[in-house]
């Protein structure tokens, strides 16, 4: 199933980002630029390295100049996740072409795409939550609580997975069709966003 494909991905991903635990680091995608796997590891890459910029920016000592030099990063970020979620609509819409779609085919909510940007994000959950339940130095009511928090994670992962197994197989029998839009973020475009469009010229 694809949802598994993907999420052994992210683990991957994951665990590499944490042999040096560092923003900062240099990035190598171990897999070939026209496979999928290319683009969910890159994924969850960015994913990964903004869910640290999230922990560090909440740092209440930290420093503004750094603060907002942080922010930057996150906005940039941001438009890599999304660029990277469109490549990877992309990729289904590609693979799903000559599906021919029945008469009274139904489009989902959201994209493939968007579903497996979820899955990303809850393997880093269930990772971090994974670590606080093994944390030697915690109390035991604390690790009860992650614990329960754990399982219910647990339980999104596989409840996700299917979702996103279900709607690959219905869009691949034509019961389904996708679509995708492109964000059109405003705030990154300097036509769009009123701050940006007054600083030109």
């Amino acid at each position: 199933m694809f949802s598994d494909f993907a999420f052994n991905i992210f683990e991957e991903s994951i665990e590499k980002y944490h042999i040096k635990d560092d923003v900062y680091q240099e990035f190598s995608n171990p897999y070939p630029k026209d496979k999928v796997e290319h683009l969910l590891y890159r994924k969850n890459w960015i994913d990964t390295v903004q869910w640290h910029y999230e922990d560090i920016i909440r740092d209440p000592e930290i420093d503004p100049v750094a603060a907002l030099d942080l922010k930057r990063k996150i906005d940039a970020s941001n438009q890599d996740r999304t660029d990277l979620v469109e490549y990877i609509d992309s990729y289904f819409l590609n693979k799903y072409q000559s599906v021919q779609v029945k008469q009274n085919a139904k489009i989902n909510t959201e994209s493939p795409a968007w579903a497996i940007d979820r899955l990303s994000i809850l393997a880093l959950k269930i990772y971090h939550m994974q670590e606080e339940v093994n944390r030697t130095d915690a109390s035991s009511e604390h690790i009860k609580k992650c614990s329960d928090k754990l399982a219910v994670l647990l339980e999104q992962k596989k409840d996700l997975s299917t979702a996103i197994d279900q709607l690959l197989m219905d869009i691949e029998s034509g019961d389904k069709y996708m679509k995708v839009y492109k964000q059109m973020k405003m705030y990154n475009d300097d036509e769009l966003n009123p701050v940006l469009r007054g600083q030109k010229g």
